[in-house]
């Protein structure tokens, strides 16, 4: 095998394996390794490089636009987390609606989805329907799971947004955690820590709960809003919409 696809859940797995699951094994037929199907943290593309020797390639493409829009080519200088640059052909841009206009965002602002930085590289941020309003900020889910993975001990993240009287919502973090790795007290309060030190007291979780796995699509995408309705005694309601939702 000289390219691999895969997906970011798959990469995740494997993270939490650790890394002497790829020792004895040969990798030196691959030449290119890409993720697709939801947003890849930089933590796997850092990984990637530690353990195979090469960086995991993101992509951005809906089932509407049939094929890939968004790429880290290989020629390109990769920023890890980021979706990378659009195509030859295509055209892309942040833009927020208000009633039918679309106005264009500059660069560094968030539209509803992405953000684009002054290199032309873009960035997710989190669906609409996902982001978190806390005391007048606006918090995409994916900024706060990728801070958590880079902690040694977490697998995997979900964040959510719960109702709260005096911020309107805060952030709550659901983990997986690694082998050889306890869920108590102390990490908790560890990975509180290392949150508020990457993101910022406003940002960063106010609670956060180990759980042994994560609900996923049958693709393995982890069910943000089934998490949320779990933890508010909310009705789940119909599942089977989430499995074509793009990112």
């Amino acid at each position: 095998m000289q390219v691999w696809y895969t997906a970011p859940t798959a990469i995740r797995m494997l993270m939490r394996a650790g890394e002497a699951a790829a020792r004895g094994h040969d990798f030196s037929a691959l030449r290119f390794l890409a993720s697709v199907g939801e947003p890849l943290n930089a933590e796997c593309v850092i990984w990637g490089q530690q353990v195979f020797g090469l960086p995991f390639h993101d992509n951005w493409w809906q089932s509407e636009t049939g094929g890939i829009m968004i790429a880290n080519t290989a020629a390109m200088d990769i920023k890890p987390g980021a979706m990378g640059k659009p195509l030859p052909g295509i055209t892309a841009g942040i833009v927020t609606r208000n009633g039918d206009r679309v106005t264009e965002r500059p660069d560094g602002a968030i539209g509803d989805l992405a953000m684009r930085d002054g290199d032309g590289y873009f960035w997710f941020v989190g669906r609409a329907d996902d982001l978190i309003k806390s005391s007048g900020h606006l918090i995409g889910p994916f900024e706060v799971e990728s801070a958590l993975i880079e902690h040694p001990a977490v697998a995997e993240a979900a964040v959510i947004g719960i109702p709260d009287e005096t911020a309107g919502e805060v952030v709550m973090a659901f983990v997986t955690l690694k082998a050889g790795f306890t869920a108590d007290a102390a990490l908790e309060r560890d990975l509180r820590g290392h949150a508020r030190k990457r993101l910022g007291p406003a940002v960063a979780p106010r609670e956060i709960v180990f759980r042994d796995s994560l609900p996923r699509t049958r693709s393995g995408k982890i069910m943000r809003r089934l998490l949320r309705a779990r933890e508010l005694g909310l009705p789940e309601g119909d599942l089977s919409t989430l499995e074509g939702e793009a990112r």
